[in-house]
């Protein structure tokens, strides 16, 4: 494991989320304050509001792209495509390694607002046998994109 990935997975298993872990992992790729990073990523774990939508590791994931490679209001409109471009390799490489980029695929239907998934996700140990492969999956993708 590389030092971005140790750091994601340290944050991610001290309590904070995929989204905020990956985040914070890159803050000092871009000089971003980590404390900011952290509250900016809040709602996109679990599957965004714990929605179980898109994995919060990969929209964690499009906030590092969007660091690198994002418009800004200086930029032409052009300078979007090659975020989107890195965003959709991003997912893909994702889906090709773990089957899906849904939260709620990748736990198996575990439904974290039905009390019985959500003591399945704790007592089969999820957090570690699913979540963290996609933090530092995300991690490594990023490594190769950016």
């Amino acid at each position: 494991m590389n030092v971005r990935s140790e750091i994601a997975v340290q944050k991610f298993l001290s309590g904070y989320n995929c989204a905020q872990s990956v985040l914070y992992s890159f803050c000092g790729d871009f000089g971003l304050d980590r404390e900011l990073a952290l509250k900016l990523a809040t709602g996109l774990g679990a599957g965004i509001a714990r929605r179980q939508g898109t994995c919060g590791a990969v929209t964690g994931g499009i906030l590092v792209i969007g660091l690198k490679h994002g418009r800004g209001e200086r930029d032409d409109k052009a300078v979007a495509d090659e975020a989107y471009a890195k965003a959709q390799e991003l997912m893909e490489r994702f889906e090709a390694k773990h089957g899906s980029c849904i939260c709620l695929q990748l736990l198996g239907g575990c439904d974290f607002n039905a009390p019985e998934s959500l003591r399945f996700f704790y007592d089969n140990d999820l957090l570690n046998r699913i979540c963290k492969p996609c933090v530092e999956t995300v991690v490594g993708i990023l490594e190769g994109i950016i």
